[in-house]
């Protein structure tokens, strides 16, 4: 079996089987027109570690939907605390009660568990979003105490505010970009915890599009030597010279957080796919006191083996930092060797050999998941895209996440990235900066794309703003060429083509060979092209109902069916290539309906990845080194017996012949662009279409009727998972009759439940269907649609099994079981629980003799008596004396109801512990814990705790406070 036939049998399509030789021995059994993949065996791949500096923090969060507004400073000194840094009040205060709160992990996407609401925002799928809180609390060992401390947010939907310890660290005003924030300043260790709180305010919004809301993509923390490279801080794209020999350029940026310039060796090294080294080369570098240098070295390779398509094959850079010959950091970034070009006559050429651009456009959400999509769902989209042909995908509109370019790269998808903002403000060109910083070193990524669709197109600002980010990004990136989606504009006297090195054409695909014409020194692309209507499985339009037929007839009034869209480009080789609107459909922007509707209907494929007519013509034009047939629609149309019914059949074979229950219906010459259609009068049985090249069959598909559905059946993406608390699949569930057949018009609803697992999304395909995509971890309910329905789980941690089950009223319900291997989880932060802590105390002067536990500051005095946190000790000095502390506490709620423990984890001095003017503890000389009582009550609780130090010893409250429940 070659790779493209491994595809069509990992894709398990029927409409796709290809089949050599000629005997009907050699067909592979039929699977009844169920249209999903067979079971894979094996695990995707596990992305490597590129920097081991960061670790998971995607367990362990709180979450409150909802505003939590901060309270009005009660008093002048209230106001006066409340301005300084560290004193956040409200939800992002350190000390703010969020044990009632719902525990939840990252990827989170709270608009996904929203019900449809008529009154919502159409574009972002009648679904509410507004604004949401979130903390955590984290521990740090104090041997990383000197280190660099990074919070890494790879997507916050959509803008949002990060506290950590009561100080502002971060703003994002979008939820495309990844926020870095550098706690080092901030961060505490030891047994104090750090408190991260972040407002996400997803009521704005930046795209017209299902945009999802909350922490919707990973979260990380770095923890880095003093002297290492930055985020994101090495570029190591190949080049090839002009002798046709290869060369990694290594740019590495370092920085220092130390009190002094250090010296270091920066040493890179080129590994084959074996892991072997194949070159290194080194050089020191001096790195100022807060401040960044660049160090650079070049590799030099020869003549390494090629990335492309069929054969993605990575390399790895690997950056080590050396400090008096110790290794400090490391980075290991894949890289792949090929050249790419867009020529103006003949399109794209990769490793100097022309193909057409396959591509389509894909948001980043999914049936059940909404825009959480975690990292095994976006592996398998990409292998449903890649088996019907497709090698790119476009960014629609925003930065995608890192994993999925990660996936491109290993899959050999090609991509074209996309920035959001059309903005060259010093806000969005560091937007701007960090996207290309963050993806140039992807070999998938063949070209930039500025903006979409902007009606500053074709004016003077346009064309200065596009101007001044195209010297941006050729700053950072020189190798790959730039473009911009316009809608139109392109020969106007002032327009923003002029900028770029690709013109990106939206639509408009009348105008190719006019602007071909008058500017024919301009590679051409399509950035999105088709816009086609199809509900997945429907064959018949219904407006009143919101159903578009899945025959390839309707389109949106400024595109094309799929047939003569891609006719327009593969017709033309000085286009590079198309990118279709849309590889799946997405929530929001429901189009051409609205309520119910929710979600678009452009898909190839449906919100659950279920494949439309769409995929087995898109396989036919665009799959060329494997034989392919499909035909559409099904074969179970009860009542219409005798009645005409179309009849498409799909091949990129020379003849196609169709045949009912044996009867000959005649042989056609292959159309790949519009399929050959056929009017046949319906009567149950078996409908079969034959490709034949040279005479000679090569591939078959059919489809039988069904009757009855008697059973359901489950039918896994993969037969195995990683018992690693990550790996998620999709499951299919669909209704077969007696004889096993699928049954495609079924409609019924489906309850499940899982052990060993977690249910984490449901979903069906249908854009007018209003049931929750969210429920109970462990169970849930969907209706089929057309004949399908989907789960998405996720697997539990450690060895053992999966067990699904599917039932439904009449039906004999499905049992499936997934073996779970025993595969190690990715680092991840360990989970803290939060408790109430006492941080902020009040310490007065020194006394000779014991003070009265009433004494306090006058309200409004704040220089008398000093600010301190736990665990700040008083310094010695040789009379010894009384110091009071005192705190004001508002306990947490389960406190104030039952009561609880206060407890001092070390306390330095004779010590007498007050609350509410009721002495409850004491304790003696020397350094020990100390603990009391508190007596339920709600509202503010008075503590003081008077210190008697010893002579010449520190003393005071050297570690934390806390307050539990009892």
């Amino acid at each position: 079996m070659n790779r493209r036939q491994l595809l069509l049998a990992s894709a398990g399509l029927s409409a796709l089987r290809a089949v050599p030789g000629v005997a009907a021995a050699a067909v592979p059994k039929e699977t009844g027109g169920f249209p999903m993949p067979q079971p894979e065996t094996q695990l995707p791949p596990r992305l490597p570690q590129q920097d081991p500096a960061r670790m998971l923090l995607d367990l362990g969060w709180r979450f409150q939907e909802g505003d939590i507004p901060a309270p009005a400073p009660a008093s002048h000194n209230d106001t006066y605390l409340s301005a300084m840094a560290g004193n956040a009040i409200g939800a992002a205060a350190v000390l703010y009660d969020d044990s009632d709160w719902a525990a939840v992990r990252l990827p989170h996407d709270w608009a996904a568990a929203q019900p449809y609401v008529h009154s919502a925002n159409v574009s972002q799928g009648y679904r509410s979003r507004g604004i949401g809180w979130y903390r955590r609390t984290l521990l740090l060992d104090p041997a990383d105490r000197g280190k660099t401390i990074e919070l890494q947010f790879d997507g916050i939907a959509t803008n949002a505010t990060i506290w950590v310890n009561g100080s502002v660290v971060a703003h994002s005003w979008s939820g495309y970009a990844s926020i870095h924030a550098d706690i080092t300043p901030f961060a505490t260790y030891g047994d104090e915890p750090n408190v991260i709180a972040i407002r996400v305010d997803a009521s704005a919004w930046e795209g017209w599009w299902y945009e999802g809301a909350g922490l919707y993509r990973h979260a990380w923390l770095v923890r880095r030597a003093p002297v290492a490279i930055v985020s994101d801080g090495v570029h190591c794209d190949p080049r090839r010279d002009a002798a046709g020999r290869w060369h990694v350029p290594v740019v590495a940026t370092l920085g220092n957080i130390e009190r002094a310039a250090a010296a270091v060796t920066i040493e890179a090294a080129l590994l084959d796919p074996d892991g072997r080294e194949v070159t290194h080369a080194s050089v020191a570098v001096s790195v100022p006191v807060l401040d960044q240098v660049d160090a650079a070295l070049t590799l030099d390779v020869g003549d390494p083996k090629l990335w492309s398509v069929e054969t993605p094959t990575l390399y790895t850079v690997r950056v080590r930092v050396l400090r008096e010959g110790t290794v400090v950091d490391l980075r290991q970034i894949p890289i792949g060797f090929r050249t790419i070009r867009f020529d103006a006559a003949q399109g794209f050429f990769l490793n100097d050999r022309a193909m057409k651009i396959k591509g389509v456009c894909i948001h980043q959400d999914h049936a059940g998941v909404g825009t959480a999509m975690p990292d095994a769902l976006l592996y398998w989209r990409l292998q449903r895209l890649k088996a019907m042909g497709c090698n790119a995908v476009r960014m629609s509109s925003n930065a995608p996440t890192a994993e999925l370019l990660d996936y491109c790269d290993r899959i050999g998808m090609l991509v074209m990235n996309e920035n959001r903002h059309f903005n060259s403000s010093p806000d969005h060109k560091a937007q701007l900066e960090w996207l290309v910083r963050r993806d140039r070193n992807h070999p998938s990524i063949i070209i930039w794309t500025l903006w979409n669709e902007e009606p500053l197109k074709s004016t003077p600002q346009g064309v200065e703003m596009t101007r001044r980010m195209v010297a941006t990004l050729k700053r950072l990136d020189s190798a790959r060429p730039v473009t911009v989606a316009m809608n139109g504009a392109f020969n106007d006297p002032v327009n923003t083509s002029t900028e770029v090195d690709v013109t990106g054409f939206n639509y408009y695909q009348d105008q190719y060979d006019v602007y071909h014409r008058l500017v024919p020194t301009k590679p051409i692309i399509s950035t999105e092209d088709t816009s086609a209507y199809q509900t997945r499985g429907a064959f018949e339009s219904d407006p009143k109902a919101h159903v578009a037929t899945s025959y390839d007839r309707e389109a949106a009034g400024w595109g094309a069916p799929h047939g003569p869209s891609w006719k327009m480009i593969a017709d033309r080789p000085f286009v590079a290539g198309g990118f279709v609107w849309t590889g799946f459909d997405y929530h929001g922007e429901p189009t051409p309906y609205d309520w119910p509707t929710t979600s678009s209907v452009f898909g190839i494929l449906d919100l659950c990845g279920f494949p439309k007519t769409a995929f087995g013509l898109r396989s036919a034009q665009w799959i060329d080194d494997a034989p392919v047939v499909s035909l559409a629609p099904h074969w179970t149309w009860p009542g219409r017996e005798g009645q005409s019914i179309d009849v498409v059949v799909m091949s990129n074979a020379e003849q196609v012949t169709l045949s009912l229950n044996g009867r000959d219906l005649g042989t056609q010459p292959v159309d790949r662009f519009l399929g050959n259609s056929w009017t046949v009068p319906y009567a149950p049985g078996r409908i079969q279409g034959v490709a034949r090249r040279a005479g000679r069959i090569v591939a078959r598909a059919a489809h039988e009727t069904a009757g009855p559905p008697v059973a359901l059946r489950l039918t896994p993406a993969r037969s195995v998972m990683a018992g690693d608390g990550e790996d998620v699949q999709p499951i299919t569930v669909d209704a077969i009759d007696a004889h096993g057949r699928h049954v495609p018009t079924t409609n019924l609803p489906v309850d499940f439940t899982v052990q060993g697992a977690a249910i984490i999304g449901l979903g069906n395909g249908d854009p007018n269907c209003h049931e929750p995509e969210q429920s109970a971890a462990h169970a849930g309910a969907r209706s089929l649609f057309n004949g399908l329905a989907q789960l998405i789980i996720r697997a539990d941690v450690g060895r053992g099994r999966v067990l699904v089950e599917a039932r439904a009223d009449g039906l004999k319900p499905a049992r499936l079981s997934i073996d779970r291997l025993a595969i190690a989880p990715p680092p991840q932060a360990a989970v803290t629980v939060s408790a109430q802590r006492i941080a902020q105390w009040r310490r007065s002067m020194r006394f000779a003799e014991r003070p009265s536990p009433d004494l306090a500051p006058a309200d409004g005095d704040n220089n008398s008596w000093a600010f301190v946190r736990a665990g700040t000790p008083s310094p010695p000095e040789a009379a010894g004396g009384w110091q009071l502390y005192r705190a004001s506490v508002e306990p947490w709620r389960a406190v104030a109801a039952g009561g609880g423990t206060l407890r001092f984890a070390s306390v330095a001095g004779r010590a007498e512990l007050w609350i509410d003017g009721q002495r409850v503890a004491d304790k003696g000389p020397g350094t020990a814990a100390l603990t009391g009582r508190m007596p339920a009550g709600a509202g503010r609780r008075r503590i003081v705790l008077l210190v008697q130090a010893e002579r010449d010893t520190a003393s005071g409250l050297l570690g934390p406070v806390t307050l539990a429940a009892d």
